[in-house]
């Protein structure tokens, strides 16, 4: 394991911050999908939704607040897995951590400019649409499902068993 776990946890978050904002921009300023979207493939679509909440929408709503609440909790939560990044004891929880920091501050970073998160990435299948979602949410799910597999079945220090 590496000696600087905070070090290369926090450049792997920067890398998803700035693969998110370039990706956003990229899909904002150039390519501005009109309603409906640009069919890409037969299952994936650019769209441009604004989600004003967390998740698939959730906790939406037209206050004012909302967004700096969602913000300050992304930030809250950022810095508390940066601390546990500091512990880290194995590559996955780097990664793992690495990926979810960086997909909250992506969308922090959202929230703070436009008020609502941007997604982009529209998958299908027969008529039926996954939510709407950009690199920060994909980054945040796999670093999220690495977290789980890690506290399954990793190997760290923590997994083994006690002698007794």
């Amino acid at each position: 394991m590496t000696r600087r776990p905070l070090t290369w946890g926090l450049l792997l978050a920067l890398i998803v911050v700035v693969l998110d904002q370039v990706t956003k921009y990229a899909v904002f300023a150039g390519v501005q999908p009109p309603i409906g979207g640009v069919a890409v493939t037969g299952f994936f679509n650019l769209v441009m939704v604004w989600n004003r909440g967390v998740s698939f929408g959730l906790f939406a709503s037209g206050s004012p607040w909302t967004p700096v609440l969602l913000t300050g909790l992304a930030l809250a939560v950022s810095a508390a897995l940066a601390w546990w990044l500091r512990k880290a004891d194995s590559r996955l929880m780097v990664i793992a951590l690495g990926l979810v920091i960086g997909g909250a501050l992506g969308n922090a970073i959202d929230r703070t400019l436009y008020g609502a998160v941007m997604d982009f990435l529209d998958v299908h299948v027969a008529g039926y649409h996954w939510p709407a979602f950009n690199i920060a949410d994909s980054a945040i799910t796999v670093g999220a499902a690495l977290l789980v597999w890690d506290a399954l079945f990793g190997g760290g220090k923590s997994h083994k068993t006690a002698d007794r």
